[in-house]
């Protein structure tokens, strides 16, 4: 755990994540304006359980300033096989470097754990985002309809 200086200027400190945060991951997956529309589908009935918080690496960016403990953004490190699972940034959070300080921590916890590439299969409209924060494109993932009904590009972060 520690305290990083967010883009903005403010302190955001980024921790494990524990059981009691479920609910409130849940609601940011849910809530993300990156998933309306045409890709609502995708996260209409997701859940992030204790039990995923348990079996995983989940962290989470939260203001260090709000005695709330306010969720900016969390990210998911799953060690076997590598891979980014989850990454979320609060809408409010968006444009503000925070989706890049958790790409950073990620890479961090990846190294400490004697990774050397870590795969995320992304969401459509974050393809951008990846290739900024260093991810190089290796493939496209086909559809899985209902849920996804379309293909997703695959990136790998060398670390």
């Amino acid at each position: 755990m520690g305290t990083r200086a967010f883009p903005a200027g403010r302190p955001v400190t980024i921790r494990r994540a524990v059981a009691r945060d479920a609910k409130r991951l849940t609601r940011l997956v849910r809530g993300s304006g990156a998933y309306e529309g045409l890709y609502a589908s995708a996260v209409a009935g997701y859940r992030v359980g204790p039990d995923y918080i348990e079996a995983h690496r989940v962290f989470v960016a939260a203001d260090a300033d709000d005695h709330e403990d306010r969720v900016l953004g969390f990210y998911s490190l799953v060690l076997a096989p590598p891979e980014l699972d989850l990454l979320f940034v609060a809408d409010e959070a968006q444009g503000r470097g925070m989706g890049r300080l958790l790409v950073a921590h990620m890479r961090s916890e990846a190294r400490a754990a004697g990774v050397d590439r870590v795969k995320v299969v992304s969401h459509v409209p974050a393809e951008d985002f990846y290739h900024r924060v260093g991810a190089v494109r290796t493939g496209t993932v086909s559809a899985n309809p209902p849920a996804v009904p379309w293909d997703r590009p695959e990136f790998e972060f060398r670390i």
